[in-house]
């Protein structure tokens, strides 16, 4: 059923000898760091954007948020499908197809007569983001020797770190001094840069199998993430609105309530679908990763962690902006120094790993964020900026703890003809677990403020009820993760030095 690519008995004999990374190779890696790093930053720039393209564009808040929920829903439908696809074709075919997506998408963005064609280029821009993170850890865990992931995970922290702390910044300092279409346009030369020097060096890696896609599992697989990842996004929505927007608010609880029963029926048939067809190995997402123990343990802890992270990070700002009056820029540069510690620790956490294993990061890394968690639900009109700004930091520096060990542990545990199920289904939660926290933290502050302020509370005392009852609720999921953290241990030189890929 299955065949070697062209570059499959290199990549063998690199497994062997597994000891060095050769320099084209590593090339490959920071091409693919680039790219995400790009892709990431693209998807950070939007919220800072949505006044302007209100007023620009002449559309309403709830128009508005379409352009960030078409991507988000875009992500978690092609997401899924990208274990099976990073099988059937090459790692060059993949990742010409991502930049192109991408690149296209943007240039549509920066084109784009109206909103409309934006929330277009956006599904576009978003069908080749959903394929650059799967495919960049499928490529690491296919090339690199087992002694060295941790540290070239922590490379990718530092993508996933600073590409948002940077993303919210750049685009505020070019809606000031030109106009949205330049947050696209500066992207799309370094797409296409990425691209074409891409189509160069990217050589084919691993093993490529024959099997056709299943078209049913495509449809139960969209119906399914992208209904429950829909539905979460209306919980904020239908929180919000007051008793004056009785007709907008049911609409939204209908919405809701139709898209997860939708969501939830169609993965339980996605589910039974895949068990069926990964008797043939030709499943869209195989579910035999979750036979690995430790690979489970390590994605429940990963989703744990993302729905306590997600939603802190999207009700802080909220909080400095709304209850303690901060502007958006004094927002940004508040959680920049917690941004850049994740992503600066990440190599230096990934040489930990290599050397000492997962305990010695996770035990730490769990205490820590658990505890600036429960400092957190402590924040009033009257905390000091610094004090806040100094809790955001070393929350930062906990999820840095956990993160990388967790990626590379979660992967290192599978056999290599699965990587690349197991990278589908590492984003796959993450996407769907931090739809989840951002819902349900935001629906919870919505909730609480506009209590309060029923109650008679200014709107800044109702913004800081609302977040404090947010945080708690963050902590208290967030606690259980100092159990997962004894858990999750190293793979035994990730299944061995030399093994070769499955058939």
């Amino acid at each position: 059923m299955s065949h070697t690519s062209t570059g499959n008995d290199s990549t063998a004999q690199a497994g062997e000898s597994a000891s060095v990374i050769r320099p084209e190779e590593s090339r490959i890696i920071w091409l693919l760091l680039g790219a995400a790093f790009v892709a990431i930053l693209n998807e950070t720039t939007m919220g800072v954007a949505i006044p302007h393209l209100m007023g620009d564009l002449g559309i309403s808040a709830i128009q508005a948020q379409w352009l960030t929920t078409a991507f988000m829903l875009t992500m978690a439908v092609v997401i899924p499908a990208t274990g099976f696809l990073l099988r059937r074709f090459t790692t060059r075919q993949m990742f010409i197809a991502a930049m192109s997506l991408f690149s296209t998408g943007t240039l549509i963005a920066l084109l784009a007569p109206g909103f409309e064609v934006l929330v277009v280029a956006r599904v576009v821009q978003a069908s080749g983001t959903a394929i650059m993170m799967p495919l960049l850890m499928t490529t690491l865990m296919t090339i690199v020797p087992p002694a060295h992931r941790g540290r070239m995970m922590g490379r990718v922290s530092i993508v996933m770190s600073l590409a948002p702390a940077i993303g919210p910044t750049l685009s505020g300092f070019l809606l000031d001094t030109l106009s949205w279409r330049w947050i696209f346009g500066i992207v799309l030369p370094i797409a296409l840069v990425a691209l074409f020097v891409g189509a160069r060096w990217v050589h084919n890696l691993g093993e490529t199998t024959h099997a056709r896609i299943d078209g049913l599992s495509v449809v139960l697989s969209a119906f399914g993430f992208g209904g429950v990842v829909f539905g979460l996004s209306q919980i904020g929505g239908a929180a919000a609105h007051g008793a004056e927007q009785a007709a907008a608010a049911a609409a939204s609880t209908t919405a809701l309530i139709v898209s997860l029963v939708i969501g939830v029926i169609a993965l339980a048939l996605f589910f039974w679908r895949q068990v069926v067809l990964q008797r043939e190995d030709d499943a869209l997402l195989d579910l035999r990763v979750f036979g690995s123990r430790n690979f489970a343990f390590a994605i429940a802890q990963m989703a744990v962690l993302s729905v306590a992270f997600f939603g802190t990070i999207t009700v802080l700002p909220l909080f400095m902006q709304h209850a303690l009056g901060l502007s958006a820029l004094d927002t940004g540069l508040a959680v920049l120094p917690g941004s850049l510690l994740m992503g600066l620790a990440g190599p230096v956490i990934g040489r930990v790993y290599d050397a000492r294993g997962t305990t010695v990061l996770l035990v730490p890394g769990a205490v820590i964020a658990i505890a600036m968690l429960w400092l957190f639900t402590t924040f009033s009109l009257s905390t000091p900026l610094w004090v806040i700004v100094a809790a955001q930091t070393v929350l930062s520096l906990g999820l840095a703890l956990s993160f990388t060990p967790l990626f590379t542990a979660s992967l290192g545990s599978l056999e290599p003809r699965f990587y690349s199920y197991g990278s589908a289904v590492l984003g796959t939660v993450q996407q769907v677990a931090g739809a989840a926290g951002i819902a349900l933290m935001v629906a919870v502050m919505s909730a609480v403020s506009a209590n309060a302020q029923a109650g008679g509370a200014s709107e800044a005392a109702g913004e800081a009820a609302g977040a404090h009852i947010a945080f708690l609720v963050a902590a208290i999921v967030a606690t259980p993760l100092i159990i997962g953290a004894f858990l999750v241990k190293k793979p035994a030189d990730d299944l061995g030095e030399g093994a070769p890929p499955a058939h």
